[in-house]
């Protein structure tokens, strides 16, 4: 399960941000996750509920929107949103598109208490 490895990466970050805040405490994150990007975002949820314990996130919330797929179309030079892996245009059925969204993990919000 690799996503305990990315909320042990999660949790470095915010805490290495809460200490050049001289935060004494994170209170709340927020992430957004992309349905391409790989992870499951209840097993993240799960996992970010143990790398947390014994810091100063021990009791902070963890909350996270799931981005959909949103693509840019080469021909007609409009965006869409993807649904069920059909990546085509939903404008001009074109195939000639690129991923714009969707592909990530983002840390969307820190709240820390000083």
């Amino acid at each position: 399960m690799h996503e305990f490895s990315v909320a042990s990466s999660l949790i470095n970050i915010c805490l290495e941000k809460a200490k050049e805040n001289n935060a004494i405490k994170i209170t709340n994150i927020k992430v957004k996750i992309g349905k391409l990007s790989g992870i499951e975002p209840h097993f993240l949820k799960e996992a970010f509920e143990v790398v947390k314990a014994g810091t100063i996130a021990e009791k902070c919330e963890f909350e996270y929107f799931l981005q959909d797929v949103v693509v840019y179309c080469n021909e007609c030079k409009k965006e869409s949103n993807v649904s069920e892996n059909i990546f085509i245009c939903m404008h001009c059925k074109s195939r000639d598109i690129r991923v714009i969204d969707g592909e990530e993990l983002f840390l969307m919000n820190l709240e820390l208490e000083n």
